[in-house]
């Protein structure tokens, strides 16, 4: 459902569940009394993160999401918190950042950029070229809702988990001759999150329930049922606070009484109880901000009351499993399992715990699944769990690689809907980034820098050595074309080319001619957050600039020929492609990052940014047998950098060596990121501190291992390490239209299975010879064989082909 539907809806639900009642009548009208308790709870899923205490900090508790609505549950026994977030609740509000002095100083800043003269023009771009503000505005968090249960005694078998499966989080434990049990989960279905509180004994259940938050707020009691928390997000960088949110919270008790009085909810000797959670904002687009916050944190309460717990639950596992289901991954499993997450992590190191890459590769996609879907704001530096009002780095939009590093997994983890927020974060800058690249850079298009917010700003931010990089946009442009190589889906490609042509149209009037080189290049950029000398990053076509535009070029090249759309520009952008400088091989046999040979002299050569290897990963511009000579300036690069790196660092240098096809060095930067100093105790990524990026990009990482179609053929278990010598998976997706699932056994594939999506040409390779059949058909389809283990043949959409070694 889009935001603005969403409203719609939510409005229409509020009004017809209150037609006709007054206000107070309507807030205490009965609620539908559950029946007895359900059948036993489930058993614990292998997929499921556990521990045997309470949350003390925030890196403990459990995330759940709906792609919309955050909760982390931290499952104390006298005090329960679920910190709570809404992907909507920014500080600030619409604003302009197009710098009106940038365009009449653009020429002075190349003209010293070209001299040599690069501090006097990183200079030069800090006072006249940075974005109004300098600095973009933060994702905030909504506060908290706390609940105090009553209780004296003793707890044990006390059990603290999140079912990955599920989508739930569950505490257990007994205390004075009770048993206890809560369930939380937030539903995409119904767009609540729930908790289920149980006590063992008749009438055993009594606790209170109170918001509280770091943001200018006050708390109410709207009717008997229900507590309220109501603020606006804070102003900062000048930019008045104009997210306006509600957060409600009503009680549903089974047995017991239900009384709310002065923004605390009450509820006393029941058996069981549910708590519905719901929070709405203003936010209906990056332009305004002006919604109905109120009646889009009532309409999904006032709905889900409707309905009994456990359709809630039946609802939302249907929803979950829909997509967490499609990937199942099996490393096998060893005695190291059987103890808590935390251990396991802090144990990795000297264990053998196959089940913890299969845990931790799942854990990724299930914060993919709660954190983006189709209508909602695409995944941040935290996802959507952010429990400050200044989070690190501001928790925004970072496309200089981390946004884009949280959708790798997407398309390969079979979630293509979990893409969805990219593109409409596309549409938005497209239309945002108009202004910036007219008044800054006098060009037509559109323009995006190194970071992005929820108000869709586009200029320079944060200052010229960090921010003075025009490429982000493109990068994230190129995501449209990589999704028709997954999907073969024209409709979505023809609606989403302009997108594309705008950035294209932005850099054929914004690339400037090397004097140096006789080159096109990007001036000024710089090689995203790297100093080729002391304190300066400001340059001219550096490699990673290149290597996006060649993408963003040649997607643009390929939508126009496969779509048959006609365009002006498609000469003009075969000729500025051609004209982009090539990737060079340096003195020291590296890979260069910039257009001169800097890197040996370079201030930090073991910089946490590879960004000169985009061209290896996520692109296919450098690979070990199209491209050989570039390949080792690759891996010497990779060398020169080191394994060292923060969280999401190491992720990406996973995906590099993936795509080396060295399993082994991959694996090993996958164990030193499964350490406590990397990964916190409840599996979050640490750049440090939390960043969410390295969870995706660890995923897609052991993706890479089992699966590549980056060079237009797919390639079976390319860099299987050698420590998972047996296992299965099913459900990837390769580039063609593929669904993919493999068996292996012994280091060496057993069998997979291949089905297509459309009719195509499938060049497979493999470690050794195949036999290709399509079982349930009359023969064999013809394969030609361009190489012993490369088979080539055809495929027919809806059908299955089986692969076996020879």
């Amino acid at each position: 459902m889009e935001r603005r539907d969403f409203l719609v809806a939510s409005a229409a639900a509020t009004a017809a569940l209150t037609a006709g009642l007054p206000a107070a009548e309507a807030a205490a009208a009965p609620h539908p009394a559950p029946g007895p308790e359900p059948h036993p709870a489930p058993k614990p899923s292998p997929l499921s993160l556990w521990y045997d205490k309470p949350a003390a900090q925030w890196l403990e508790a459990l995330p759940l999401g709906n792609g919309r609505l955050g909760a982390m549950v931290f499952g104390g026994v006298n005090t329960e918190q679920l910190q709570l977030n809404e992907d909507t609740l920014w500080a600030g509000g619409p604003y302009e950042p197009a710098n009106p002095k940038g365009l009449a100083n653009l020429a002075e800043i190349r003209r010293r950029v070209f001299a040599g003269q690069w501090s006097s023009a990183q200079s030069l771009i800090d006072s006249s070229f940075m974005g109004i503000p300098v600095g973009e505005l933060m994702y905030q968090t909504v506060g908290n809702l706390r609940l105090t249960v009553a209780g004296t005694g003793d707890v044990t078998g006390y059990r603290r988990e999140l079912d990955l499966d599920r989508g739930v989080a569950t505490v257990t434990y007994s205390r004075g001759g009770v048993a206890y049990r809560r369930e939380v989960f937030a539903s995409h279905a119904d767009q609540v999150i729930v908790v289920r509180l149980t006590a063992g004994g008749r009438g055993g259940l009594s606790f209170s329930a109170a918001f509280d938050t770091p943001q200018q707020a006050g708390t109410d009691s709207p009717d008997l049922l229900t507590a309220a928390l109501e603020g606006v997000g804070q102003t900062r960088e000048g930019v008045t606070g104009q997210v306006r949110f509600r957060a409600l919270v009503r009680a549903d008790a089974h047995g017991g009484t239900v009384r709310s009085e002065n923004g605390t909810l009450t509820v006393t000797g029941a058996d069981s109880a549910t708590l519905l959670v719901s929070v709405g904002t203003g936010y209906l687009d990056y332009t305004d901000a002006s919604g109905d916050h109120r009646a889009r944190a009532e309409g999904p309460l006032n709905a889900a009351a409707a309905v009994p717990y456990e359709e809630l639950r039946a609802r939302h596992e249907r929803d979950h499993r829909a997509l967490f289901r499609r990937v199942t991954l099996d490393l096998g499993t060893t005695d190291a399992a059987g103890v808590p997450t935390d251990q396991r992590v802090a144990a990795f190191a000297e264990t053998e715990d196959p089940q913890l890459i299969a845990l931790h590769y799942q854990y990724g996609r299930y914060l993919l699944i709660a954190s983006s879907r189709p209508g909602t704001q695409p995944a941040n530096l935290q996802g959507i769990w952010n429990d400050q009002l200044s989070p690190p780095w501001d928790s925004k939009y970072t496309i200089n690689i981390n946004t884009e590093m949280n959708y790798w997994p997407a398309a390969t983890t079979n979630l293509l809907e979990c893409w969805e927020p990219i593109f409409a974060l596309l549409d938005d800058l497209s239309q945002a980034g108009q202004k910036t690249a007219r008044v800054q850079y006098g060009a037509d298009g559109w323009v995006a820098h190194h970071n992005t917010d929820a108000w869709r700003g586009t200029a320079p931010v944060d200052g010229a050595f960090w921010g003075m990089w025009p490429t982000g946009g493109a990068w994230l442009a190129t995501s449209v074309w990589e999704h028709y190589r997954f999907t073969g889906d024209r409709d979505a490609l023809r609606r989403r080319l302009p997108v594309v042509e705008g950035a294209v149209r932005f850099f054929l009037d914004s690339l400037v001619l090397d004097p140096g080189t006789g080159h096109l290049v990007t001036c000024p950029s710089v090689s995203p957050e790297n100093a080729h000398h002391n304190g300066v990053s400001a340059c001219a076509g550096p490699t990673m600039d290149n290597q996006i535009l060649r993408d963003l070029f040649d997607g643009y090249l390929a939508a126009c020929d496969t779509l048959g759309a006609p365009s002006p520009y498609v000469e003009r952008v075969r000729a500025a492609r051609d004209q982009l400088p090539p990737m060079k091989i340096g003195a020291l046999g590296q890979l260069q990052e910039w257009q001169e040979d800097w890197d040996a002299g370079a201030p930090e050569r073991q910089h946490r940014h590879v960004s000169h290897l985009y061209g290896l990963h996520p692109s296919n511009q450098i690979t070990k047998r199209g491209t050989p000579d570039l390949f080792q300036a690759a891996l010497k690069t990779l060398e020169m950098r080191g394994d060292a790196g923060t969280g999401w660092s190491l992720a990406w240098k996973i995906n590099f060596w993936a795509r080396a096809e060295d399993g082994a060095r991959s694996y090993k930067l996958l164990s030193d990121l499964l350490t406590p100093s990397r990964t916190a105790p409840n599996l979050f990524d640490l750049h440090p501190p939390f960043q969410i990026d390295g969870n995706f990009g660890a995923t897609a990482g052991v993706t890479e291992w089992l699966l590549q179609s980056h060079t237009d053929e797919v390639h079976l278990l390319p860099a299987l390490p050698p420590q998972l010598p047996d296992g299965r998976v099913k459900g990837l997706l390769a580039r063609g239209g593929l669904t993919v699932d493999l068996d292996w056994r012994g280091g060496a594939l057993s069998h997979a299975r291949l089905a297509a999506r459309h009719d195509g040409t499938v060049r497979l390779r493999t470690a050794v010879p195949v036999d290709v059949d399509a079982p349930g058909h009359p023969r064999r389809p013809p394969v030609e064989r361009p190489e012993d283990t490369v088979a080539v043949f055809e495929v027919t959409g809806g059908r299955d082909y089986t692969i076996k070694p020879r």
